[in-house]
């Protein structure tokens, strides 16, 4: 729900003050708000990309510039390949569409395809709502809305989003699709892949049904995403129907975490701002004030992902080692602690994670030591 007016005013006139003076907030787009999902127990990106900060200039400000973005090659390969699976009227896409998602509805013969240009993200957002109006309330048609722009409210503003497509049933329910150049290998693709593919086509999802709750009678919209890639090595469409019914949950929750991002912000010392243009050192002061919460999957999803590897490095923290070592090791949260409790220095022999650090350090030692013995035969 959209904060209240004097409560919003607020809130946005202090997340100016985190990006500094004059310095225009960074738009959340899909993927932003999918990487969120990624990582929901990190209060820096929460407050950073709350506060519309650009984490690529910030980075490369702190001395460590991220590696994102796709290459030219990539992108005319993946623009290619969206256009062969649109061509004709999305022909082949509502194909795809009625077999893996909806197998009992009348084959796709022709389809509705509205157009969707206006003036601006907000005209755009309120024609591709009045499509769908149009396209629920015309049962037994198939209607396939072509980069359609859709609004998600994040902290009281809204992001605008342009999904792939969104294919409209002719029973009334509508559906995300997603057209990714990454390939299917028989019958299955890149798990971490198709996990970012799922956790992006869930903030549609969740755009999509604030649009669907305005409407009269409020349409169904899938929880089971289409996800179109190119077969094994060609550049010949396949899909799978992707259930984003976690994702969405996830993201949800971190979209109601950043509407009470005022109490991440309250916790900040006076005058804390995130500006590029800040002495190197005042900077780094301002981005550890906020706690980050660091794995390996985040090199694939932060732009600060280099900055808070190497914080954590220094730190010795295990989630450096990734999320599922982390969770094992209970109360031990640094490298240190780790191996002063596995060579029995220090930890509660009846803490499990204790007692399977020390058995497997015995273990070890046990392993070696017959090495050794074989070595001198």
């Amino acid at each position: 729900m959209p904060l209240p007016r004097t409560r919003g005013t607020a809130l946005r006139h202090r997340l100016a003050e985190l990006r500094g003076p004059d310095v225009p907030a960074k738009a959340l787009d899909a993927r932003a708000l999918a990487a969120l999902a990624a990582n929901p127990g990190c209060k820096r990106r929460a407050i950073l990309d709350g506060a519309g900060v650009n984490k690529a200039a910030l980075a490369g400000a702190l001395g460590s510039p991220s590696a994102f973005g796709q290459s030219q090659f990539a992108l005319t390969r993946g623009n290619a390949f969206e256009a062969k699976v649109k061509a004709d009227g999305g022909a082949e896409l509502l194909r795809l569409v009625r077999e893996k998602l909806d197998r009992g509805a009348e084959p796709p013969a022709h389809a509705r395809v509205p157009e969707l240009t206006a003036t601006g993200p907000e005209g755009r957002t309120a024609r591709t709502a009045l499509a769908l109006r149009e396209a629920t309330e015309a049962p037994g048609e198939w209607t396939l809305l072509d980069h359609p722009m859709l609004a998600l409210d994040v902290a009281g503003s809204p992001a605008f989003l342009e999904p792939d497509a969104v294919v409209v049933h002719p029973d009334g329910s509508w559906t995300v699709v997603e057209i990714k150049s990454f390939p299917m290998l028989d019958g299955s693709a890149d798990p971490a892949k198709v996990g970012a593919a799922a956790r992006q086509a869930a903030v549609y999802v969740l755009a999509l049904e604030q649009v669907a709750a305005r409407l009269e009678s409020a349409p169904r919209v899938r929880d089971r995403v289409l996800l179109v890639c190119p077969k094994d090595f060609s550049n010949l469409p396949t899909a799978s129907a992707v259930d984003v019914r976690k994702q969405r949950a996830v993201t949800a929750r971190q979209l109601d975490r950043l509407t009470r991002i005022e109490d991440i912000a309250d916790e900040l010392p006076a005058g804390t701002c995130f500006s590029p243009e800040l002495p190197a050192a005042d900077l780094t002061a301002a981005v550890e004030s906020v706690p980050a919460t660091y794995a390996p999957e985040c090199l694939s999803a932060c732009e600060l992902a280099f900055h808070c590897r190497a914080r954590s490095l220094e730190s010795g923290a295990v989630t450096s080692l990734g999320r599922s070592v982390r969770a094992e090791l209970g109360g031990l949260t640094t490298v240190e602690d780790v191996l002063s409790a596995a060579r029995g220095e220090s930890g509660d022999p009846d803490d499990p994670a204790v007692a399977a650090l020390r058995r497997a350090a015995r273990l070890r030692a046990e392993a070696l030591g017959q090495e050794a013995v074989a070595g001198c035969r």
